[in-house]
């Protein structure tokens, strides 16, 4: 019987992620967002601020779909940040120091950035310990690792071809960072509707145990799950690098709370089982147009830390209220 109501869930969840009725709130106050930065800034509606939004959310957009991942069976991931840096820096140095071509130092930085969402994953289902002190340890682990490469030192001397991929708009649209950011979107996105591996999340997220006597491995599940987000940190951090052209060990100090906030702003459930990468689009964009809105406004840094703290905790208490009144 709780078998039967679990997978039921996870059908109405799955229903909600890709209809984008779940995230009907979000939707409404990212139209709302667009109408008052419209009446309030001078360039906000044109079709150059348009692209930069998209330019600035690159990096965001892919880490959250990762975390998307992660929050829906339950779990949270705070390295994701650090595991960037860890990336950047690993792909400054095997293309930079050691000389390798890029392809080799792009494959080496992802590969590093799985093998830290493995042991994660390997922490919380071998060892039990806890998602959120299994990934602050990585969080730490990360960045220690990231600054021990080039003795915390940045990297330069990427090739020429690398930086302009986040500066060439082909068709004078899309950068070809851009179009990596799309398409992450739309794999993950079929990824949940159409195969088992998505619709297994939400049954992961809903109740684990009941999962597990449905036939579902959990714990394999549960790593798959952290490699893909710190996969896609490390996809991240490699898009980051050419829109710099340069690495530095301090990148992606507090993206985690960046990529936590567009999911939860999106309408996924802390607690799991229920949302999706349609709302966290939604999500994403609310965080760009955001503050892309508010630099237009010139509003202090520090000012849009705290508006976009309380757009958290507005998201957060309605997902509450939501739940309460169901």
């Amino acid at each position: 019987m709780a078998v039967t109501q679990t997978l039921r869930q996870e059908r109405t969840s799955l229903r909600e992620a890709f209809s984008f009725s779940g995230a009907t709130g979000p939707l409404i106050g990212l139209l709302l967002l667009c109408v008052f930065l419209t009446i309030t800034t001078d360039s906000f509606l044109s079709f150059r601020n348009f692209l930069n939004i998209l330019d600035q959310i690159t990096v965001l957009g892919i880490m959250a779909v990762g975390m998307t991942f992660v929050i829906l069976i339950g779990g949270i991931d705070l390295s994701v940040g650090s595991v960037m840096a860890l990336a950047m820096m690993v792909l400054g140095y095997l293309n930079v120091e050691a000389g390798m071509p890029m392809i080799i130092a792009i494959v080496g930085a992802l590969l590093v950035a799985g093998l830290a969402g493995a042991l994660s994953g390997l922490l919380i289902t071998e060892f039990r310990v806890p998602a959120f002190i299994a990934t602050l340890a990585m969080m730490s682990i990360a960045r220690g690792l990231a600054n021990m490469i080039t003795d915390g030192s940045q990297i330069i001397g990427f090739p020429a071809w690398f930086n302009m991929s986040a500066i060439i708009r082909y068709g004078g649209f899309l950068t070809l960072t851009v179009a990596v950011m799309l398409i992450v979107f739309v794999v993950a996105i079929l990824f949940q509707r159409y195969r088992a591996g998505g619709r297994v999340l939400y049954a992961v997220g809903g109740n684990p145990e009941v999962a597990r006597l449905a036939g579902i491995n959990v714990k394999r599940t549960t790593i798959l799950v952290y490699t893909g987000c710190a996969l896609l940190s490390g996809l991240a951090g490699i898009l980051l690098a050419a829109r710099l052209d340069s690495v530095q060990p301090s990148s992606g100090v507090a993206y985690e709370l960046d990529a936590i906030a567009a999911v939860v702003i999106g309408g996924t459930s802390l607690s799991g089982g229920t949302g999706g990468i349609g709302g966290t689009i939604i999500g994403v964009l609310i965080i760009g147009v955001l503050r892309n809105g508010l630099n237009l406004l010139n509003v202090s840094p520090f000012l849009q830390a705290v508006i976009i703290g309380l757009v958290i905790v507005l998201a957060v208490a309605a997902e509450t209220f939501k739940h309460r009144k169901n």
